[in-house]
């Protein structure tokens, strides 16, 4: 039997060690940042942001003072005409929210008709991207992993390619060799709002299941497990631990889903249709706009009407927004 020497069995493990790349720490300096985070909080970073933030109010500062402004003064004169002349009136504003005639706004009908599709249009897929976020975050059961991706996967179809197929499965049912699975929902009047609900609920899962997800994922896994040794299930869990927890990530996906469902135009338009019983008021700044386009006085006040809630819900949760969309982004 032969026998290797000590010495060679030595350098050859020193070899193999010297030829094994040692791992390439990627964390920047700290003088680095630093330096970045006194360049971006300097007084020019400060002055620079300040200025952008002026241009990009300017033109809706513009349009808010046109709104107070009587009909001859927008059309003859400029809107910062109105601080050497200044003559304001509350008229635009109760004409296009309290106006009875053809040629009003009538606004005041259809922002009751933007609440009501706004507000089941959020709690749904709050609801329903909840749940399924748990279950994708802490309940094991196969194919958990791939269906995680397919609603990954379903962020990247473009809401148009499905408004058709939708509108036929309302319309026409389903029907599968000559039996029908479901019969045509056939609703009119106010019963559109069913469809505008189920609608933008669909269209809204796959992202909010995928925030929440990120969000849930990242809570402590001693915490869940502390839950269940105590005896508590799924439901307690959830009600009790995880949902106190993801506040901030809720907030965030419900300001989104509230500005886009009340700034939607498409949906409401094709499956709430135009009538006052259902349409919603961004259907009727649309109409505004084709039939008194050249009544400015009545544009600008019904688009300050428009964004009044938006506005509102927004100051008043905008601390929650920032720190849910990057919750579960970064790690440590």
């Amino acid at each position: 039997m032969t026998t290797v020497p000590e010495d060679a069995v030595k350098g050859a493990t020193i070899t193999a060690a010297a030829t094994v790349p040692a791992p390439v720490d990627t964390t920047p300096p700290p003088g680095v940042v630093k330096s970045a985070r006194r360049k971006l909080t300097s007084p020019v970073a400060s002055i620079f942001a300040l200025l952008i933030a002026v241009v990009w109010t300017i033109p809706t500062f513009g349009l808010l003072v046109s709104s107070f402004r009587p009909e001859d003064e927008i059309k003859t004169t400029g809107w910062w005409n109105a601080f050497t002349n200044p003559d304001f009136t509350f008229e635009n504003y109760q004409e296009v929210v309290f106006g009875e005639s053809s040629s009003s706004g009538q606004l005041a009908a259809f922002f009751v008709n933007s609440l009501v599709i706004t507000i089941p249009s959020v709690l749904f897929p709050l609801a329903f991207a909840s749940f399924a976020a748990y279950a994708l975050s802490w309940m094991r059961f196969r194919g958990r992993d791939w269906i995680y991706i397919g609603i990954f996967a379903l962020q990247i179809v473009p809401l148009q390619m499905a408004l058709v197929p939708l509108l036929s499965f309302f319309s026409r049912g389903v029907t599968l060799g000559g039996i029908t699975l479901m019969p045509a929902w056939q609703l009119e009047g106010s019963e559109r709002f069913i469809q505008v609900w189920f609608a933008h609920t669909c269209f809204a899962l796959p992202l909010g299941i995928f925030l929440l997800h990120n969000f849930m994922a990242e809570l402590p896994k001693d915490l869940i497990e502390a839950a269940k040794v105590d005896g508590a299930g799924h439901a307690r869990i959830f009600s009790r631990v995880v949902l106190p927890l993801i506040i901030p990530a809720l907030a965030s996906f419900g300001i989104f889903q509230f500005l886009w469902v009340w700034n939607d135009l498409l949906v409401g338009l094709i499956f709430a249709g135009g009538d006052r019983d259902s349409a919603p008021m961004t259907v009727r700044l649309a109409q505004l706009t084709g039939e008194r386009g050249n009544e400015w006085q009545r544009l600008t006040s019904g688009a300050f009407v428009s964004v009044l809630l938006p506005l509102i819900v927004f100051l008043s949760l905008q601390r929650y927004f920032v720190r849910g969309l990057l919750a579960g982004s970064v790690k440590g």
